[in-house]
């Protein structure tokens, strides 16, 4: 019997991931599908109504009550500063309180390999994506979860829902 002839280290496999494919405005975005915990209808959803806070953050439309949990619900037309659209569906981020308006869901695909941005996204538009992806020839924003709403807008929401909850339990 011969040895086996060692070749070295086998070069680095691309990292994979599975991405949702949606729609806004006519626009195709992907997002991680392991920060989506559920995609749903608009059935459920409450206008959202605080106060200031509605003028703070203009893009939150909408709460949605699932699990004894209250998830903010953002327009991701506005969030996107693109024309309104016909949102008819909501993603809902698994690992925080925040639910997006989307107009469909495409697909969910696998992407090897996610580009840096180019130069020319120059402003808040950087954190809204984490790079870009090439799917059947196209290229696609992958975006950025943790953007939709903020560390301190999710404090803001949260302290303002706990004063309401307050006010009524009194």
């Amino acid at each position: 019997m011969r040895p086996i002839k060692q070749l070295g280290p086998l070069p680095p496999q691309p990292a994979r991931e599975d991405v949702i494919v949606f729609v806004v405005g006519g626009f195709k975005f992907a997002i991680a599908a392991g920060v989506v915990k559920e995609i749903r209808g608009m059935d459920g959803l409450h206008a959202f109504t605080l106060g200031g806070i509605s003028t703070q953050i203009a893009k939150l439309k909408h709460t949605l009550e699932r699990n004894g949990t209250t998830h903010f619900v953002i327009d991701a037309a506005q969030h996107f500063q693109l024309p309104a659209s016909q949102s008819s569906q909501v993603l809902v981020l698994r690992n925080a309180p925040v639910g997006v308006l989307v107009d469909s869901t495409d697909r969910i695909m696998e992407i090897s390999s996610l580009h840096a941005l180019p130069r020319a996204f120059t402003h808040e538009e950087r954190g809204w994506y984490r790079g870009l992806a090439v799917l059947n020839g196209a290229v696609i924003p992958v975006v950025n979860h943790n953007a939709f709403l903020n560390r301190s807008e999710l404090e803001i929401l949260r302290t303002g829902l706990e004063r309401v909850r307050g006010v009524v339990t009194a």
